[in-house]
């Protein structure tokens, strides 16, 4: 199986989008964008991070 970038990130592009703008109905959308929205994003490349590096052992052993 082959590694296929945009295939992968579109999704959790989509769900971090969705997300934020969901929340811009019950916080201030300047609270959103400048405190929510920036831990997501890191939280998100982190744990893709983590899950790729997993996908790889896994498909290695």
């Amino acid at each position: 199986m082959e590694f296929d970038f945009l295939r992968s990130v579109v999704p959790l592009v989509v769900i971090v989008a969705v997300a934020a703008v969901a929340l811009t109905t019950v916080m201030t959308p300047s609270t959103v964008f400048m405190m929510v929205l920036p831990s997501m994003i890191v939280f998100s490349v982190v744990a893709f991070f983590f899950g790729m590096k997993n996908g790889e052992y896994r498909a290695s052993h």
